[in-house]
């Protein structure tokens, strides 16, 4: 089975092909990206109907591209996958609408695909694949939660944030510190020059003795720090910086300890753009280390956005028998969809 994924849900445009022939997961053969980062510096955040104008002139070179690259033909594809949410509806739409074109121009069925499982899925294309079950830490963009996976489409939803998730707290705090877009990245690459423990600022939740996450206290913090400093925040940018990355990767890292531990399980799945960050990496490795439990990350090309991840949620999920891809054409899109909801729809829905 060859399965094409089309992500379009914000600002990126992903393209991607995986083959489960011969294999028990999902192989990559491969994929193409574009970010829409450049275009959307100039407002300093994503401008939704530029993001959608965006994706359309994107997807379709960008599915040649990746045909090309693994040497197959649009008739060898079985199955077409999309993002059918969450996300940013315009921009949802351009990647469902394709993708169904597309299966109704070659008579294959399409297969609607939840962003955040694919995110959750997508380290089993990495080197060092987890296996069922475990524990998810889910950090990408708006959303921060931590799952117990014991299988694909059998997610419990354990804790998750109450306002701000990790990305946003990220995303604005860099805003307040005058990084630009996008956010997040740019304070990480500041902090790794700065003092991680400059300011004392909050851990919220961190002993709350639930799995649940709030990070808006401590973008107040943060502003309150800025303006303390005033004329003197740009010579102490980086300590600033690097203590909010601190503060979000220590309540990141207890609560996923406190998530094992509850569960008994002995393996931790980490996705989504934040798991790139180099500070929760190595906090979580290390102490992943002194409790003898196995941490698994996608490969960093794989932590933003990507089709690769729509394709292998899709092609798990058929594997699975959890869902069925059916030739039919009408689609809708769903821009706030709960994760753990998956488990109570019927298959083909």
């Amino acid at each position: 089975m060859i399965v094409l994924g089309i992500e379009s849900s914000c600002d990126e445009t992903g393209v991607a092909l995986v083959d489960t022939a011969g294999v028990t997961v999902p192989r990559l053969r491969a994929h193409a990206l574009h970010s829409q980062i450049e275009m959307h510096q100039a407002y300093g955040g994503v401008v939704p109907e530029l993001a959608s104008r965006d994706h359309i002139r994107r997807v379709l070179p960008l599915a040649e591209q990746v045909l090309a690259e693994a040497s197959a033909t649009l008739r060898e594809i079985d199955v077409v996958a999309y993002t059918r949410g969450p996300g940013l509806a315009g921009a949802l739409l351009v990647g469902a609408g394709v993708a169904c074109a597309l299966g109704a121009a070659l008579g294959k069925p399409v297969l609607g695909v939840h962003h955040l499982e694919g995110h959750l899925l997508s380290p089993f294309l990495s080197s060092d694949p987890p296996e069922f079950p475990f524990i998810a830490l889910l950090v990408s963009g708006g959303h921060t939660q931590l799952m117990q996976v014991d299988g694909v489409g059998r997610y419990t939803l354990l804790g998750e944030t109450i306002d701000d998730a990790a990305g946003e707290a990220f995303d604005k705090s860099a805003k307040l510190l005058g990084l630009g877009y996008p956010g997040g990245p740019a304070l990480s690459r500041l902090a790794q020059q700065g003092d991680p423990a400059a300011f004392k600022l909050p851990r919220p939740l961190l002993h709350s003795g639930d799995l649940d996450f709030s990070f808006a206290g401590l973008k107040t913090a943060v502003l309150t720090q800025v303006h303390k400093l005033g004329p003197a925040l740009e010579e102490r940018k980086a300590d600033l910086a690097a203590s909010t990355e601190a503060a979000i990767a220590d309540v990141l890292v207890k609560k996923s300890m406190a998530a094992l531990e509850r569960s008994g399980l002995q393996r931790i799945v980490v996705a989504g753009g934040v798991g790139a960050n180099r500070r929760l990496r190595a906090q979580l490795d290390a102490a992943c280390a002194r409790r003898g439990v196995r941490v698994h990350y996608p490969e960093l090309s794989l932590c933003t956005d990507n089709g690769a991840m729509i394709a292998l949620a899709a092609a798990m999920r058929l594997q699975a028998g959890v869902q069925q891809a059916v030739p039919n054409y009408a689609f809708d899109v769903k821009p706030r969809w709960p994760l753990e909801s998956l488990a109570a729809e019927r298959p083909g829905s």
